[in-house]
């Protein structure tokens, strides 16, 4: 079953929670966003981004 990916809307206005509130980037290959500033991944499941500090995954 393929993944589902965010709203482009929500896309435009999703920001890292870290202080700093830099842009994401969103990969459709690997359905998770990625902080521009920290490398920060933030996975999405069904759609919805799980912006979580303590889930994510630093690359």
């Amino acid at each position: 079953m393929p993944a589902t990916s965010p709203a482009p809307i929500l896309l435009e206005l999703l920001r890292c929670p870290e202080p700093h509130h830099a842009p994401l980037a969103y990969d459709r290959e690997a359905n998770c966003l990625t902080c521009s500033e920290c490398d920060k991944v933030f996975r999405v499941e069904d759609g919805i981004p799980v912006m979580l500090l303590d889930s994510v995954k630093e690359e």
